[in-house]
């Protein structure tokens, strides 16, 4: 992170508040200050198999709170939203309420989980209005360089991959190009629709195929 800020790139530090102590979100604090970091993006994060105490803050919109309470109105909190439902969550209404939380804690902003059902954005979106909140909500968008990773991560995640494009991806087989190329014309397809919907921008998980983004980004004439 301090390379990254030397190098006069703007970064946003994911922060789990997973096993963490209050001093050690402090630290973190004091050292993002130190080293000019504006934007945080504030998680529960998983709980390890086997874990019994999560540590000082059970769920993401403590961790907020808590953050306020240190820094006011210093940094720029982006929360995690869940379109589809987070998979641990115990209902769509409880995921919904979580969410709520987090935001009246102090979150300026959300990133979703990505998805490949734009109305589940959407209808996402529609109901956290209904609830009051009115912060953005970024859209998380997953380039698709392999479908069987695609696949393996997404069922982890609680990601649905919809029948018809699991159907098509499993018909190429082996052919990684056309898997790669089926798979540019569905989230263009995705990024596109979303943009015409109102999404407020859209946020890329890169996970080291920076090619992809660099594509997907010319196709929406965003580069």
């Amino acid at each position: 992170m301090r390379e990254i800020r030397q190098a006069g790139i703007g970064a946003a530090p994911h922060l789990s508040c997973i096993g963490a102590t209050q001093e050690s979100i402090r630290e973190h604090l004091a050292d993002f200050r130190e080293i000019g970091v504006k934007r945080i993006v504030a998680l529960r994060g998983d709980l390890p198999s086997g874990m019994a105490d999560p540590g000082a803050f059970r769920y993401a919109n403590e961790l907020v709170e808590f953050i306020r309470k240190e820094s006011s109105d210093e940094f720029f909190l982006e929360v995690a939203a869940y379109p589809e439902i987070y998979s641990q969550a115990r209902s769509y209404e409880a995921d919904l309420k979580a969410f709520v939380n987090k935001v009246r804690a102090g979150a300026n902003s959300a990133i979703t989980q990505y998805f490949y059902n734009a109305d589940a954005y959407f209808t996402f979106v529609d109901a956290v209005r209904r609830a009051g909140v009115t912060v953005p909500v970024v859209p998380g968008i997953m380039p698709i360089a392999s479908y069987s990773k695609l696949a393996r991560f997404s069922e982890s995640c609680g990601a649905e991959i919809p029948q018809w494009m699991r159907r098509r991806f499993e018909g190429f087989g082996d052919d990684a190009e056309s898997v790669r190329a089926f798979g540019l014309d569905v989230v263009t397809t995705l990024c596109e629709r979303l943009i015409e919907g109102g999404a407020p921008s859209l946020h890329f998980y890169t996970l080291n195929q920076a090619g992809l983004v660099r594509e997907l980004c010319q196709r929406l004439s965003l580069a």
